[in-house]
């Protein structure tokens, strides 16, 4: 019987030929069925594929046959199901490009990698860890959230800093700006969902003075698997693909808001509007009306 999977990965390693592991990737995608988005730098890879799980499977053991990706902490988590050819319901075809950077905070030339990884990123806490830190440092501990001001709307850490984004590459402008200069003294945890913009993120930041910067390893993903919503986590997560959020439990909390009534919800959705490109949190029942999030 048909099982549809996603995993999501990424790796921060030298690559000499982006472009050689681009058609390496593309061409065993499409052999195996997967759908997905991957993107590749010198700086590594990253991505999100869906198919059968027998596909994914052999997609993995291809994957970590190449050494700089064998030790690739892949996530994996259910698919919504797969079509009459057996393809991902989540993603609409299966993409695989070369990019400047494999998350776009357009600042390639402040990210330095080598065999171990991002270079002067902050440290990493388990989520363990993370629990052992806020039990020893209580109310001092920042959490910082290196996704995009949506994302965080339908779910995040209690307590959380979440910064005014659209997008990943507004966070140097507002580092730079001096925006949040006051946090610099306390311990600052930045967390995403499943830690490949952390990484990165946490680099920016210690590279500007933050002297207590860490980074949740693996990212929500790893954290919810170990604590669900029992822990320190609140709501839905966020996810690029068909699913549009995914909860750790049945008890997951719904922290969101509808943009046009105020109605609890978790639900995102493009405007309708054509002439509008932006994405709100809007309930089922104002998702069909044009810029119900404007005139909120």
């Amino acid at each position: 019987m048909a099982t549809p999977k996603i995993v999501l990965f990424y790796a921060f390693t030298p690559l000499a030929d982006p472009e050689a592991i681009r058609v390496w990737q593309r061409d065993l995608g499409q052999a195996l069925g997967l759908r997905g988005r991957v993107l590749i730098s010198k700086h590594g890879i990253n991505g999100t594929l869906g198919g059968d799980i027998r596909a994914v499977k052999n997609w993995t053991r291809s994957f970590r046959s190449y050494a700089p990706f064998a030790a690739v902490d892949i996530k994996w988590s259910e698919g919504t199901g797969l079509d009459a050819d057996g393809l991902s319901l989540d993603f609409p075809k299966l993409s695989v490009k070369v990019r400047d950077e494999i998350v776009s905070f357009g600042a390639p030339g402040e990210l330095r990698v080598d065999e171990r990884g991002v270079v002067g990123g902050g440290e990493r806490l388990t989520p363990e860890a993370l629990h052992a830190l806020v039990d020893e440092r209580g109310d001092d501990v920042v959490f910082f959230d290196g996704r995009n001001a949506l994302e965080a709307e339908i779910g995040r850490f209690r307590g959380a800093v979440v910064p005014d984004t659209e997008t990943t590459r507004d966070f140097v402008a507002l580092l730079d700006s001096g925006a949040y200069d006051e946090l610099k003294g306390r311990p600052v945890v930045t967390y995403c969902t499943g830690g490949i913009r952390c990484e990165v993120l946490s680099s920016l930041m210690t590279a500007r003075g933050f002297g207590e910067v860490y980074q949740l390893e693996g990212g929500i993903v790893r954290y919810g698997e170990k604590y669900g919503d029992d822990g320190l986590w609140e709501g839905s997560l966020y996810v690029f693909d068909g699913r549009g959020s995914v909860d750790f439990s049945d008890h997951a909390r719904v922290v969101g808001r509808c943009a046009g009534c105020g109605a609890p919800t978790k639900r995102t959705a493009n405007c309708p509007d054509p002439s509008c490109r932006a994405q709100f949190v809007v309930c089922e029942s104002c998702a069909s009306v044009p810029c119900a999030a404007h005139a909120a």
